[in-house]
């Protein structure tokens, strides 16, 4: 059975839904995931004045833990269309990692969350991804088989390189159905190369 990590961070808890979703689809293409978040390094005074979502279920990870995973599907909301200093500073701390090839060959993919429709979901998703292939990743994104993202009766996020919701200007809005849908079918996906590869 393929070990699949999300990992993620969210400071509204938009982020956070979606990688509930993912993983709810990866367990559906039979692998044994582990939800996990980054560490926050935003002041404590910061995160109490921008009403950030500190009541996430999610373990913090390390470093360390990611090479006990077959594949990684990192998520994280845009921060000016790429990604926050959060995940930033976790992924800053994987050089041991590359030093040692300890990711090469496993499996990664991205997803994400903007404020509006335009709000550099792709952008984000690529600074993302350019982290993964540094590292030695193979890249899995949400294709077109997931027809949702082509949906023109509803605003929705989707991107052929990974999902994503649109939260408001005020985080008002939660992930819809079909975003949600399309994490599902990201996560599924993910893990359903992870057990070919690694199976």
């Amino acid at each position: 059975m393929a070990k699949v990590l999300v990992l993620y961070y969210s400071s509204y808890g938009h982020v956070e839904s979606m990688a509930e979703a993912v993983a709810q689809g990866a367990r559906e293409g039979g692998a044994e995931v582990t939800i996990m978040r980054v560490p926050e390094t935003a002041p404590a005074q910061v995160v109490a004045a921008a009403h950030f979502k500190v009541d996430q279920q999610a373990p913090v990870a390390t470093v360390e833990d990611l090479p006990n995973y077959d594949a990684i599907i990192l998520g994280a909301p845009t921060r000016y269309g790429r990604i926050p200093a959060q995940m930033a500073a976790f992924l800053d701390q994987t050089g041991p990692l590359w030093a040692r090839g300890a990711l090469n060959g496993k499996i990664g993919a991205a997803f994400t969350s903007t404020a509006s429709q335009h709000g550099g979901q792709e952008t984000t998703l690529f600074s993302i991804i350019t982290n993964l292939l540094h590292l030695g990743l193979t890249i899995v994104g949400l294709p077109y088989g997931f027809q949702g993202q082509l949906r023109l009766d509803e605003i929705t996020g989707g991107s052929p390189y990974g999902a994503t919701t649109i939260a408001g200007g005020r985080g008002e809005r939660p992930a819809s159905a079909n975003e949600l849908d399309g994490a599902r079918y990201q996560g599924k996906l993910v893990a359903e190369l992870a057990a070919k590869v690694f199976g």
